[in-house]
């Protein structure tokens, strides 16, 4: 038991030094941008960035390609010269995104129990009267046990959500599956004044989906994934403190 008290203590203190740490960290970039605001991140290879993963999904058989060698036209293309959409790795295409999103819910439930018992022993072959001796003298047997229990519970809920996004992001294609289809990634970050916004996606998408334009809509990525956010010192206000942060997830009441 000791020593299973000692483990426990001592994960958390290495839990409490990381976050101690994290803070810490986060502090100092935060004093760091004091007077001059968030600052950009720097363009890089996604291949390097932190937590970059190459995408492996399950693939159809090969099919062997069809060759058209008298033909003016070639297979997929949507232009009569030549076709300006993203193909391979390297290439850019722009993502739209318009995401309007309602729901509104109501939910009340009631209950209600009551409940009570009572028992005695008047006659127990004469037994009864023996009670006095095992039983302090003021025991009545024939009201030896009465109990009663009343619950009741009301509980109401409402949940109304809206939301609508409608944005434009360039991704760059990163990978070209075995069956053809694209990987795609995008970044995007734009700075006004003290607050950075901050715009990413990702995912796979059919090269037949992409318009004659060179865009695709959102709906049409597998494996979406999307993230907005911000950082700077509206969202600072906007977020609770660290400590309360920490209390609300390990309160248990």
């Amino acid at each position: 038991m000791t020593v299973r008290l000692a483990r426990t203590a001592l994960r958390l203190t290495l839990a409490a030094a990381l976050a101690v740490s994290v803070s810490a960290c986060n502090t100092m970039t935060r004093l760091s941008e004091v007077g001059s605001g968030p600052q950009l991140s720097k363009i890089q290879d996604p291949y390097a960035r932190a937590g970059y993963q190459p995408i492996s999904l399950p693939m159809p058989t090969p099919m062997p390609a069809e060759r058209n060698p008298n033909s003016l036209w070639r297979s997929g293309a949507k232009a009569f010269f030549k076709d300006q959409r993203a193909k391979q790795v390297g290439d850019i295409l722009t993502v739209l995104i318009n995401i309007e999103d309602q729901a509104q819910m109501n939910n009340q439930s009631t209950r209600s129990r009551d409940s009570g018992e009572s028992m005695g022993l008047p006659n127990f072959f004469g037994l009864e009267s023996r009670l006095g001796a095992v039983l302090p003298k003021a025991v009545d047997a024939s009201k030896l046990v009465d109990a009663n229990s009343t619950s009741s519970n009301d509980g109401k809920g409402a949940i109304t959500r809206k939301e609508q996004i409608e944005l434009k992001v360039a991704a760059l294609v990163t990978q070209t599956l075995p069956n053809g289809n694209l990987v795609i990634q995008g970044h995007q970050e734009v700075r006004v004044n003290y607050e950075l916004r901050d715009l990413s996606i990702n995912g796979v998408i059919r090269p037949e989906d992409i318009t004659a334009q060179n865009t695709i809509s959102y709906e049409k990525i597998a494996e979406a994934r999307i993230a907005y956010g911000g950082r700077g010192q509206i969202s600072d206000v906007q977020q609770p403190r660290y400590g309360q942060q920490i209390f609300d997830i390990i309160s248990p009441f």
